[in-house]
């Protein structure tokens, strides 16, 4: 059976209250969905600000003519479930000249003087030739610490907030896309404006983990620190062969 309201009045308020009710549940959304744009711009404003006064941060704490520090590095390959760790001395100058002296597990030099590159291995007397700008291309070998001014022009940089210890931790999409680079994390102390954290992913997943430590700044290091000569009788190969 088919109920009927034969009460037109009844009916007709009933209808009444459903289209103001239907009306102010539209303007509420409208309004909410209003606030909650507002309240989004205002965070993404807080949050440019916030990185923008970070990267300013670091610039001039790198702005000096070189420095060294320590370094500690994990690498994982993930499909193959390996990881290996190492460490060593770093040295850097202003711009593009960077030295990484590996001291453990074995000894290794990675140096180069922003147009050459070498890498020599002591206990194969075996040196690798190549150029720069091919092996460290797309922020690869973290090459933005010889002049972090470059991390502006080549990433697309967001914040990504902080860690336990209340260091700012910012993220880093290279520009030109790259199998071998797809992002860096970047973990800025809070007290120093120091990198002390360098994270670095490929597409594979693959993972480098970089801590420095014991920074010496303004040091104004030798030019002949970032180019190798070559020991006598080593084996010299091209790396693009």
């Amino acid at each position: 059976m088919i109920y009927v309201n034969s009460n037109p009045k009844k009916m007709f308020w009933l209808t009444l209250f459903s289209c103001i009710a239907l009306f102010w549940f539209d303007s509420a959304l409208k309004v909410w969905g209003e606030e909650r744009t507002k309240s989004e711009d205002k965070n993404a404003k807080e949050n440019a600000f916030i990185l923008n006064e970070i990267l300013k941060k670091i610039e001039e704490r790198y702005i000096g003519p070189g420095f060294r520090a320590e370094f500690e590095q994990q690498s994982t390959i993930t499909a193959m479930e390996i990881t290996d760790s190492a460490s060593g001395k770093l040295f850097v100058k202003r711009p593009g000249k960077m030295r990484w002296e590996y001291v453990l597990p074995e000894a290794q030099i990675i140096t180069s003087d922003s147009n050459d590159l070498w890498i020599y291995r002591p206990e194969d007397n075996q040196v690798l030739i190549g150029k720069a700008p091919s092996f460290f291309a797309d922020g690869k070998g973290a090459t933005f610490l010889s002049d972090v001014k470059n991390v502006r022009k080549e990433f697309i940089v967001t914040l990504e907030g902080s860690d336990k210890k209340g260091n700012s931790v910012i993220k880093l999409v290279p520009k030109k896309k790259s199998t071998q680079l797809t992002e860096i994390r970047l973990t800025i102390s809070s007290h120093t404006d120091t990198i002390d954290q360098i994270v670095t992913k490929n597409e594979y997943s693959d993972e480098t983990r970089i801590q420095i430590s014991k920074y010496q700044f303004n040091q104004d290091l030798a030019e002949d620190l970032f180019v190798l000569k070559i020991p006598n009788g080593a084996d010299v190969l091209q790396l693009d062969q």
